[in-house]
């Protein structure tokens, strides 16, 4: 299969590193035009050099922005009128007991692993319904049917995601416009590799070893056995954003490894 997105643009939000950066490249690499997503940027020109290096002829544009506000969507909006494929992807996570979870962190995730979805969305979705054509794609988690106890705040806003994702799929019935969730597992991006730097200190071994550990320990149903990489994901993910996946919609597409014990 040959996926060529030639002519379209696509925006990843959150896209300087781990799942967005790797669903970025994924985007370049057949063809699309890519608007790239930092808050710092610094960070963002690395993000951009490090493309621009490894897909010859990337056809690329940057926005420093915080999509998780209001603000920040204007800006983008003003500089980036419209968008054939729309991943949202910027999300944040961070173990946090119950008891031990302020409303500010609440809001905090709600802000932005949802309602930067949904304002994006808002603004995209009606020119490419004028356009009879579109992707929309939530980078939601197992941990949206899964919910962690370590993290219950971050469950529930993943949660949020595929009410979103199914009720806009069902709200563009009929336009050529597609709307999925991708629901990876665990993922070896450079944010888990933090989570788990002390523990690699300590045990002396690779990171993949130490991952596999801890999904071993802590997602014992997971049947590869292991966290599975960010190209792995973000394959899905260029998938469905694909001309090939126009019957697929209104889909929560796991990438989990058989963490999720279903069938369905």
């Amino acid at each position: 299969m040959k996926i060529d997105l030639s002519g379209k643009t696509a925006l990843v939000s959150g896209s300087t590193a781990g799942i967005g950066f790797a669903t970025a490249r994924g985007l370049a690499q057949a063809g699309a035009r890519v608007i790239l997503n930092g808050r710092k940027a610094d960070a963002l020109a690395k993000a951009a050099d490090t493309l621009r290096a490894e897909v010859s002829g990337a056809d690329l544009v940057t926005f420093a922005g915080d999509l998780a506000t209001v603000q920040g969507v204007e800006a983008l909006l003003a500089q980036v009128p419209a968008v054939d494929i729309l991943v949202n992807n910027l999300g944040i996570f961070n173990p946090q007991d119950f008891f031990e979870t302020p409303d500010s962190e609440w809001t905090r995730f709600f802000e932005t692993n949802v309602m930067s979805g949904v304002r994006l969305s808002r603004a995209y979705a009606p020119g490419m319904v004028q356009r009879k054509w579109g992707r929309i794609v939530f980078i939601s988690s197992e941990s949206g049917l899964n919910i962690p106890v370590e993290m219950i705040h971050y469950g529930f806003s993943k949660t949020a995601q595929l009410a979103v994702s199914r009720g806009l799929a069902k709200r563009l019935a009929g336009t050529g416009v597609t709307v999925n969730a991708v629901l990876p597992g665990p993922t070896l991006s450079e944010g888990v590799e933090e989570m788990l730097a002390d523990e690699v200190k300590r045990a002396g071994k690779p990171v993949a070893e130490v991952a596999a550990d801890f999904v071993k320990a802590h997602r014992s149903t997971s049947i590869i056995q292991r966290a599975a990489t960010v190209d792995e994901v973000a394959n899905m993910i260029v998938y469905v954003c694909s001309p090939q996946a126009s019957a697929t919609t209104g889909a929560a597409l796991r990438v989990d490894g058989g963490v999720v014990d279903t069938i369905a």
